[in-house]
């Protein structure tokens, strides 16, 4: 079969149909032999009216048409082609002393070659294929220029609308915004009333000793911003210092009455297992783990004689420290610490006592302040620093992680020669300079 390649994949093939018109049979046979087995559709006709009546019921991609006919000649048969069905590729047949018939074609029929008789097989087929090829790439040529009319349309449209859809959009994004961050606001707020719930429930067994969580958890959420902590951990500081005491739901209320220096080994031995069980209760609650971490550790003392895990220093997350101070200043008055209640201002010479020992001196100095027990002492405040700019003792105040996510050295880690060195070796290694977060006085 005989195809043409259409202009945008050279792979795709087209079959076409071809229409021979000539008064002469033998002329037509010819030409019916020469292209049928190169698989083109081929239509003949013996004048140039039974040639017009071909095209009112098939579509023809090429014509030719001998110039000598009686009646209607190639010039007249082939204007009359342009008219009826301009996309068809019309081409003459003529010999040598037809040259003025063959201007006139060529103005009337606007053809697109002639080919004298008698012609060389060879050529007449590479004609016929090329006009096709032609053809072919004239219609793709129109399908594009009419496509890019079309984009270019709606290109002007959407520019003239531009402004205004991204208007509107925007408007909608921003009202969108306004009802997440007002249902995110709702949803924190039950969230933290519904802790508040809770805890008035656990404090019911409490008798006339109630509102010791609240009273907490209100110190301990101005001290956490007086450190300069971030809104998540205040957050979770604020949470755990009203559930803090939620591990003690299972014990006998003889021991939740009763102070701790006085109970005995069996008794201390289960009061001191409610840090734990308290955050194992809460381990359900994805919101609750940072505060759930906290409640474990608000009974670790910073001289590492603390309870459950002997942590010291600042090893103990910074909110614990924070809750725990909070914690046994309020306790302390409320008799719960040791056999006698204190007055606010023993219980806060209580405190001080415990500086460096029971509480973080940081931590002490800025609740002193706040209560207005000593003088205000300035609070650390984080920088971030390259790896040349670190000193020993500097503190993390952030995770260091790589940039593949793991982690080097966790926060509240102490800083020395060596740890600062592996750290600049490492970032040798990996090519990238590393910001350290650090704890600096201001």
């Amino acid at each position: 079969m005989n195809t043409v390649m259409t202009a945008d994949n050279p792979q795709q093939e087209l079959q076409a149909t071809l229409l021979f018109v000539d008064d002469e049979p033998n002329i037509l046979s010819a030409l019916r032999r020469l292209f049928r087995p190169l698989g083109y559709r081929i239509f003949i006709a013996e004048s140039g009216a039974q040639g017009l009546e071909i095209f009112d019921s098939e579509a023809i991609d090429l014509v030719i048409s001998d110039m000598r006919m009686p009646v209607m000649d190639g010039a007249q048969f082939l204007e009359q082609v342009r008219l009826k069905s301009p996309d068809t590729v019309r081409i003459l047949l003529t010999g040598y002393a037809d040259i003025s018939s063959t201007i006139d074609a060529i103005n009337k029929g606007q053809i697109y070659r002639y080919i004298a008789k008698p012609w060389e097989d060879n050529d007449i087929c590479l004609t016929v294929r090329h006009a096709l090829e032609q053809k072919i790439l004239e219609r793709e040529k129109a399908r594009l220029e009419e496509l890019t009319h079309k984009q270019n349309e709606e290109l002007r449209d959407l520019n003239a609308n531009l402004e205004e859809k991204v208007k509107a959009r925007t408007e909608e994004v921003r009202q969108t915004m306004g009802f997440l961050e007002v249902a995110h606001e709702r949803l924190k707020k039950s969230f933290l009333t519904s802790i508040r719930v809770f805890s008035n429930l656990m404090e019911l067994r409490e008798g006339e000793m109630s509102g010791h969580s609240r009273r907490v958890a209100d110190l301990a959420h101005k001290l956490a911003k007086r450190m300069g902590m971030s809104d998540t951990e205040v957050q979770d500081v604020m949470v755990a210092a009203l559930l803090h005491d939620i591990g003690q739901i299972g014990l006998p209320d003889k021991l939740l009455h009763k102070p701790f220096n006085t109970l005995a080994g069996e008794e201390r031995a289960a009061v001191m297992k409610h840090p734990v069980v308290g955050q194992t209760a809460l381990m359900a609650l994805e919101q609750l783990h940072g505060a759930a971490r906290l409640i474990r550790s608000h009974h670790e003392r910073f001289d590492g004689q603390g309870f459950p895990d002997a942590l010291s220093g600042l090893a103990i997350p910074l909110g614990a420290r924070v809750l725990t101070v909070a914690n046994e200043y309020d306790a302390a008055q409320q008799g719960y610490l040791m056999s006698k209640r204190l007055n606010a201002e023993d219980a806060l010479t209580f405190i001080k006592e415990g500086r460096g020992k029971r509480y973080d001196p940081q931590v002490v100095d800025a609740f002193l302040a706040m209560l207005g027990g000593g003088e205000p002492v300035p609070y650390e405040r984080e920088i971030a620093l390259h790896t040349g700019d670190l000193k020993p003792d500097m503190v993390l105040t952030r995770d260091l992680m790589t940039r593949d996510g793991l982690l080097l050295l966790a926060r509240d880690y102490i800083l020395d020669d060596t740890l600062i060195d592996q750290l600049k070796n490492y970032e040798r290694t990996d090519g990238r300079p590393m910001v350290v977060h650090v704890k600096v006085k201001g």
